[in-house]
């Protein structure tokens, strides 16, 4: 059992590993925000894990109903933030990753401009 050292006491782990699985394969290990399949390849496998729809901090209960697959990107993302349902929760997370993918995409084109302009 982990062991919080801000306040010296033990706390429950979020998610064993059986229970976790049970998750996954419910999802059939893809994730509920983007759709990233953890079947395709092995480094999407490891990208896969288990979100609580409303995050623990939020007083978020463990579960079956507010647990979903998810990739570990989608669930920084998403943080601990609360919404109104999953639903309102995938399209942030999905309107976050499109921002990200733009300015990622703009930043690089500049770099290439510049290389081939030199």
């Amino acid at each position: 059992m982990p062991f919080n050292i801000m306040t010296l006491s033990r706390v429950d782990m979020p998610v064993s590993q059986g229970e976790g699985m049970k998750i996954l394969e419910r999802d059939q290990f893809c994730c509920r925000y983007c759709g990233l399949d953890g079947k395709s390849s092995f480094e999407n496998a490891l990208a896969m894990s288990v979100d609580f729809v409303v995050p623990r901090a939020r007083k978020g209960k463990k579960d079956a109903g507010n647990l979903v697959a998810c990739c570990r990107p989608c669930n920084m993302i998403k943080g601990t933030r609360l919404y109104k349902n999953f639903e309102d929760a995938k399209k942030y997370v999905l309107a976050q990753r499109e921002e990200m993918r733009r300015a990622w995409v703009a930043k690089h084109a500049r770099g290439v401009a510049k290389a081939a302009t030199a």
